[in-house]
């Protein structure tokens, strides 16, 4: 149990099973079933495998520096935690975290926002809606999400766990019916020139992988709630690696699947790709069931993300560098109701004000500098700077891990596109700057 700066408490609760299960079903979520076509679009054939797996090797890559970190720091939080501690508590780390709260308020909204969006969105293929509709069905969805998240940490584990049998079910539904109508000349249909390794194929490899990367994003969600799971130092790094590898084989077979069934020029125009393709093996009363089924995952997605993105604001009240408001804790079920109805409002707003496609692209633009690089960089900093014994987990082949995720995660950010990157230097260069005056007003660091 930690303890708050009021007294409250949080509960350690959570177990390998629940931290595994809120990790994958978070990854899964509407994501996939929105980028298929996509990813098929961006690389214009089969090829746009190569992206599923890139997408799988950056995850891996990252996991290793999440597990590291998440491991040693198993607090309430995760980045903001890790952040501080790496860069000073009294002096670069206060910018560094900051810059992750102000960046969280809104990305995680945007994240939340983004699978609401893609339920609404996947919803028509059941009932028609018009554009109205649909946001009310997705700005719906986040107030019923808040609430089932309204209660002790315990029994949120036992709703995850609940919903991740639901989720891993489906996908082995569809994963099966793939298997047993795959066709190998529709799905290795290439294209000339599918391989001539020119620009336009890695312009086209950069943006597919910006869409991959954004369904395998949740893998480290366990962090963010480490001071609420039992034995973290083992716990945290086994749910982190036991999710991206079960994940990416799920994705890489679905994605086969989906184009040994339907051809990829084809695929690439479908609106509902997993609805089309369920229709084409089963007929249109199983497409229906599979629609249902990919809404419970784009629920239970956002019901984990909600709930780790919850922790960062309240780490940071807790720790006196953010709105004291967001410290409270619920006196009798012991979760931070301040924090978790806050993130709930702004993801309501954000839902009822932006599309899909471009939030995708925002999300990735605003977290990589601060979160993914400086997290990158960061451990590499606190191996020289702390003892072997701090780690109870170390990344293997250090530090060879972490340099591919940091290149890695430069090519994703150009790949963002150029107004996407911008906006991200502006969202922290403009954070920089309220911490700078912050800092002046209080007498706190670099002015002090």
């Amino acid at each position: 149990m930690l303890k708050t700066e009021s007294g409250d408490k949080l509960e350690r609760g959570l177990g390998l099973k629940e931290a595994t299960a809120l990790n994958m079903i978070d990854m899964i979520g509407i994501g996939p079933f929105i980028v298929l076509p996509i990813v098929i679009q961006e690389m214009n054939g089969p090829q746009c495998l190569i992206a599923w797996v890139l997408g799988a090797l950056l995850a891996f890559m990252d996991g290793f520096i999440w597990a590291e970190l998440g491991a040693a720091m198993p607090e309430a939080g995760g980045s903001y935690v890790f952040l501080k501690e790496i860069y000073g508590p009294k002096s670069w780390g206060r910018l560094f975290s900051f810059l992750l709260i102000w960046q969280t308020i809104f990305q995680a909204p945007l994240v939340i926002a983004s699978g609401a969006i893609g339920f609404s969105q996947y919803f028509t293929f059941l009932m028609p809606l018009g554009a109205i509709e649909q946001k009310a069905v997705s700005g719906l969805l986040v107030i019923l999400i808040v609430a089932l998240l309204y209660r002790k940490i315990s029994t949120v584990g036992k709703i995850s766990l609940f919903l991740w049998i639901g989720v891993i079910a489906t996908i082995l539904w569809l994963i099966f019916g793939g298997v047993t109508h795959f066709n190998p000349k529709i799905a290795f249909d290439f294209p000339p020139g599918a391989f001539d390794f020119s620009f336009i194929f890695f312009a086209g490899l950069g943006s597919a992988s910006v869409q991959t990367i954004y369904t395998y994003l949740g893998y480290y969600n366990i962090c963010n709630l480490g001071g609420e799971l039992k034995k973290p130092e083992k716990n945290i790094p086994r749910s982190i690696f036991i999710s991206i590898a079960g994940i990416a084989v799920l994705y890489l077979l679905m994605q086969l699947s989906v184009l040994g069934v339907i051809p990829w020029r084809e695929a690439m125009k479908s609106r509902f790709i997993v609805s089309d393709f369920v229709e084409r093996i089963f007929g249109m009363k199983a497409a229906v069931i599979a629609t249902v089924l990919i809404l419970w995952i784009a629920f239970s997605s956002l019901f984990s993300a909600t709930l780790g993105y919850s922790r960062i604001p309240y780490a940071a009240a807790v720790d006196g560098t953010f709105f004291k408001a967001f410290a409270k804790v619920h006196p009798r079920k012991h979760f931070p109701n301040v924090s978790l109805i806050v993130i709930g409002a702004i993801a309501l707003v954000f839902s009822l004000l932006f599309r899909l496609k471009e939030v995708i692209s925002a999300i990735l633009a605003m977290r990589i500098l601060v979160q993914f690089i400086g997290q990158a960089v960061g451990v590499m900093l606190l191996r020289r700077h702390k003892p072997s014994e701090f780690f109870p987990f170390k990344m293997w082949l250090y530090p060879l891990p972490a340099l591919i995720a940091i290149l890695m995660w430069i090519g994703l950010f150009v790949s963002t596109g150029f107004y996407f990157a911008i906006g991200g230097v502006v969202v922290m260069s403009t954070g920089a700057i309220v911490f700078l005056v912050r800092a002046y007003y209080n007498k706190e660091w670099p002015f002090n």
